[in-house]
């Protein structure tokens, strides 16, 4: 089984305490997202679990603990997302600074190999146009490049309740535009560029289709064969294999505009933290809070 943690909420970031509890107690229970009313229990065990899979936009506070997932015989990876923006998009992260000085640190503890940079999703506001693109993702990728193997990208969705949002997607042209450059860019230095679940024909630009999850990632860290089969739950164009997850929505504290996961706002959010328990064997005990 390999692991999710996860596409519903950054573990490594705010449930750091809680994960490592579940793991020392050896399994999770999880709710059905779609029926709450519906729980699961999840070995966690090393035999259990062939990989982790890491989804955050800052690994720190998981980090003190990666010696004893280490010790106790986990294999794992991350996908760790770092874009440009500011407080406006994404309000309560850490300065970017600081979480790139975070990647940086986690790729010397653990690899290249197993730190996937995600920039992703890529959008406009402001006068954040397709020009400030660019000279982010140039300086970053070359930041970056002794440090992660692959970057991800995607362009941002245009969810029906975030039409209100201060942001646009990028029209045509422009995804175009980037594609071309941030597949030349990455490849000059030394990383390779992969999309997201994005329909367009970017294989022109030396682009291929994203596999987060990846069961051949996945087997090369586990130094042994992991065939886990494609998701066919995952929205059309995602080239993940299977996986279970363990997080649940509207439980992350980022606040970023443009989350796919928290779709009731911050109060709501905690309000249902409110019944978040480190020592818990659901990362939210409630059916429907």
């Amino acid at each position: 089984m390999i692991l999710s943690a996860s596409r519903r909420t950054d573990i490594p970031c705010f449930f750091s305490e809680w994960f490592m509890n579940r793991i020392r107690a050896g399994y999770v229970k999880v709710r059905n997202p779609m029926n709450p009313r519906q729980a699961k229990r999840i070995e966690l065990s090393p035999e259990a679990v062939d990989c982790i899979v890491f989804w955050t936009k800052d690994a720190a506070n998981l980090m003190p603990y990666l010696a004893e997932l280490d010790a106790r015989g986990y294999r794992y990876y991350f996908q760790f997302t770092v874009t440009p923006y500011g407080f406006e998009i994404e309000p309560r992260l850490r300065p970017k600074e600081e979480i790139e000085k975070t990647l940086i640190a986690l790729s010397e503890k653990i690899g290249r190999e197993r730190v996937v940079w995600r920039y992703d999703p890529i959008l406009f506001y402001a006068d954040f146009d397709l020009s400030r693109h660019k000279e982010w993702f140039r300086r970053m990728c070359g930041r970056f490049s002794s440090y992660v193997d692959t970057v991800t990208i995607s362009f941002v969705d245009s969810y029906a309740r975030r039409k209100s949002m201060p942001y646009r997607p990028p029209s045509d042209f422009e995804a175009e535009a980037f594609a071309a450059f941030a597949g030349e860019t990455a490849e000059r230095c030394g990383i390779s560029c992969t999309a997201c679940c994005e329909s367009g024909a970017l294989e022109k630009f030396g682009i291929a289709p994203a596999r987060c999850i990846d069961e051949e990632r996945v087997s090369r860290i586990c130094g042994h064969p992991v065939a886990a089969g494609p998701d066919r739950s995952q929205r059309s164009g995602c080239g993940c294999c299977k996986s279970v997850d363990i997080g649940a929505y509207d439980t992350c504290l980022n606040g970023c505009a443009y989350c796919y996961a928290n779709r009731y706002g911050y109060d709501r959010i905690l309000h249902r933290l409110s019944a978040h328990d480190p020592k818990g064997e659901f990362l939210i005990d409630v059916e429907n809070k």
